[in-house]
């Protein structure tokens, strides 16, 4: 049953969790991939604010930050629109400037893969890793105190 968003959007959860379970039980073997390549991704219909693929493969650029085998990697999501948002990281690909969202990295099953979109160059992909330790870095985080 499909999930309202906004009224022009809508989360078609059950079609994903079709579309889901054929990735997951293809047998081909995964495409070869490495870190710096932007491929086409299944990444499906999420909860909430997490990044959602479009289309009838809801798929989504993705940019492969680190491969940890040839079944795993950890991706960040891609966007056309450009924030001026910490989190939104302005590449070139093809001439254009996108986002790398990289608040949006996890973790991706290479059965996710669909088509390789492109390469990005060594610079950017620099910048992008750079981004993401400071992101993550917790000694620039001010203290908690109490409960939170």
């Amino acid at each position: 049953m499909p999930t309202k968003v906004h009224k022009e959007y809508v989360k078609e959860f059950d079609k994903w969790i079709e579309k889901k379970k054929e990735y997951h039980f293809q047998e081909n073997p995964p495409p070869q991939f490495k870190e710096n390549d932007i491929w086409w991704t299944s990444i499906g219909v999420n909860v909430g604010y997490e990044e959602d693929g479009k289309h009838d493969k809801f798929i989504r650029p993705v940019l492969v930050l680190k491969k940890f085998n040839r079944e795993l990697f950890l991706g960040i999501p891609m966007s056309t629109k450009i924030k001026d948002n910490r989190y939104y990281i302005e590449v070139t690909i093809a001439e254009k400037i996108v986002s790398v969202l990289i608040s949006q990295i996890r973790v991706f099953s290479a059965k996710r893969l669909q088509d390789k979109l492109a390469e990005l160059d060594s610079k950017d992909f620099e910048k992008v890793k750079s981004e993401v330790v400071k992101m993550i870095s917790f000694s620039s985080l001010p203290k908690q105190r109490g409960r939170g």
